[in-house]
């Protein structure tokens, strides 16, 4: 007897890993990819924002330091800086459908001095071998430690991209590398990872999660160490009465898990997401309007509304 009930609740246990397979591999399958300035790719709509924290709202919304805009790039005192994203589920890591991928084309062009790259959840032993490789200025075979001194490492992913976030900036610390910010959005945690415990070599984290539908994100991030990490904030968006349009996915996990998929197309995520990394790499003398993605060219299809 006991151990049948062990058997049944292990079952259960799988679920929800069983269901996000099912709909991201759905997803996967109906996927085409598309350029980055495509139009009618996602439409996102208005969303409300809550916290769990009342400090984690003004941390975001800071602009003290007032980063440079996109426009006014020769402006912008860029430290040498190597951003990775990490994609949800089984999503494609050059699907341009994905704002995870277009925050990325966007980071680029804003930063040209900077290395912004994407990867598939799957791939993170991949990820840490580019950041190793770039680290290594001096091509000696590994990066020195003036060369890990002086990186600015930011990392972000959506789902079991978000629990990759963590598990990127783990192995880094088992390097001696720092890493500046960690951006998680809608945490799902793959198996055998947590997700929600910061590192201490990260220096600020910030979460964005919503507690609807089937899957979703992971409430609150913890800092393992926090006299060195910052939590900024664990910050719940809410799309009752304000539905975002997740038309970058075939109708099964849009109806089935929708939420999930409307945090991932927020706009208001990837501006705050935009924010901090501008105040982490630009100048703070500048006087120039803080920077938006989705003014921006490279989320030119929010303006395309049917």
């Amino acid at each position: 007897m006991a151990n049948a009930a062990m058997n049944h609740r292990q079952r259960w246990k799988v679920i929800p890993f069983l269901f996000a397979f099912v709909t991201t591999c759905l997803a996967a399958q109906t996927a085409q990819v598309l350029s980055v300035s495509e139009k009618n790719a996602v439409h996102p709509g208005a969303s409300t924002v809550t916290t769990r924290e009342q400090t984690a709202a003004p941390a975001l919304k800071d602009n003290s330091r007032t980063p440079a805009q996109a426009g006014n790039k020769q402006d912008v005192a860029i430290r040498k800086a190597i951003i990775i994203g990490f994609v949800g589920g089984f999503v494609k890591h050059d699907d341009a459908r994905h704002p995870e991928v277009q925050f990325a084309a966007y980071l680029r062009d804003r930063y040209p001095s900077a290395q912004a790259e994407v990867f598939s959840n799957h791939n993170g032993q991949k990820a840490l071998r580019e950041v190793l490789r770039l680290l290594d200025s001096n091509h000696s075979g590994a990066p020195t430690a003036a060369e890990k001194d002086q990186a600015a490492i930011i990392i972000y992913g959506h789902s079991w991209g978000a629990s990759e976030t963590v598990w990127l900036a783990r192995k880094l610390e088992q390097n001696n590398i720092p890493v500046l910010l960690t951006i998680q959005v809608d945490i799902v945690a793959k198996p055998g990872q947590s997700g929600s415990t910061i590192p201490p070599n990260v220096a600020q984290a910030v979460n964005f999660y919503q507690s609807k539908g089937p899957i979703h994100g992971r409430s609150e991030i913890f800092a393992a160490d926090p006299a060195r990490t910052r939590i900024l904030g664990n910050i719940q968006m809410k799309y009752d009465g304000h539905p975002i349009n997740c038309d970058n996915y075939p109708w099964f996990p849009r109806v089935l898990n929708r939420p999930h998929h409307e945090i991932e197309n927020d706009p208001r995520v990837w501006d705050q997401a935009a924010s901090l990394i501008d105040s982490d790499l630009s100048d703070g003398e500048s006087k120039a309007k803080p920077s938006s993605p989705s003014q921006s060219p490279f989320f030119s299809f929010l303006h395309d509304r049917p």
